[in-house]
């Protein structure tokens, strides 16, 4: 039989105990909490910087319904997938979102049509320029979208440039977007600032859209 006095104060800690369980629970449940955080958001960060560069040549254009100026199908080898361009955006094609096709209106100072007509030249110009095989730097991160399938962020090449180049030199694109350091080592910092001022001269030269911009509105919105 257990002591009068030993069955209280065992009595007592079981009753403390049980008391404090949903204490613990929650404290658990809280260091849980953390520790996912931890885990999912942020070495993702980590993960997205270490990924590695793969060079992926002689890349063919993929004539695609979706694709327009920044964002269209290529095949390397037996792969074929959607590229999303680092660096750059080129005008909507339509006004499938007419909140974003406002926005790049309001930054090359043009009207909705002007935009979306830049955005179908801008396609056109990818389309012609990539006749010939290509090279694609990528990283296999993704891209957000709307559509189902995946589409996976590149640098493209042509000859010794770059497409994000090409098309913010016609006044076609702004510099804008995911900004990784680029595969030949250069800083991402050092290829936007060379961005910015192919988009100086493009303005000055007054091609693509910057041709129909109203200077009281050109370059006053910045990504």
């Amino acid at each position: 039989m257990v002591p009068a006095k030993t069955h209280s104060r065992w009595w007592s800690a079981s009753l403390t105990v049980r008391r404090n369980r949903p204490m613990i629970r929650l404290r658990l449940s809280l260091a849980q909490i953390v520790a996912f955080a931890v885990l999912f958001a942020v070495p993702q960060g980590w993960a997205a910087a270490r990924k590695e560069w793969v060079k992926l040549t002689n890349c063919q254009y993929v004539t695609h319904a979706d694709n327009d100026g920044d964002s269209f199908h290529v095949r390397c080898a037996a792969k074929e997938f959607a590229l999303r361009l680092y660096f750059a955006d080129t005008p909507e094609t339509n006004l499938r979102y007419p909140e974003r096709t406002r926005v790049q209106s309001e930054y090359f100072g043009v009207t909705l049509d002007e935009t979306m007509s830049a955005g179908r030249e801008a396609r056109d110009l990818v389309r012609d320029t990539l006749r010939e095989p290509f090279t694609v730097w990528t990283r296999w991160a993704i891209a957000a979208g709307r559509s189902a399938a995946p589409r996976y962020y590149g640098l493209l090449l042509v000859g010794t440039n770059t497409l994000d180049e090409i098309l913010v030199r016609k006044g076609l694109a702004q510099p804008r977007g995911v900004r990784p350091n680029l595969p030949t080592g250069e800083k991402a910092t050092t290829h936007v600032k060379r961005l910015y001022a192919l988009e100086a001269d493009a303005k000055k030269q007054r091609v693509g859209l910057w041709a129909s911009s109203k200077e009281k509105t050109t370059g006053t919105v910045r990504p």
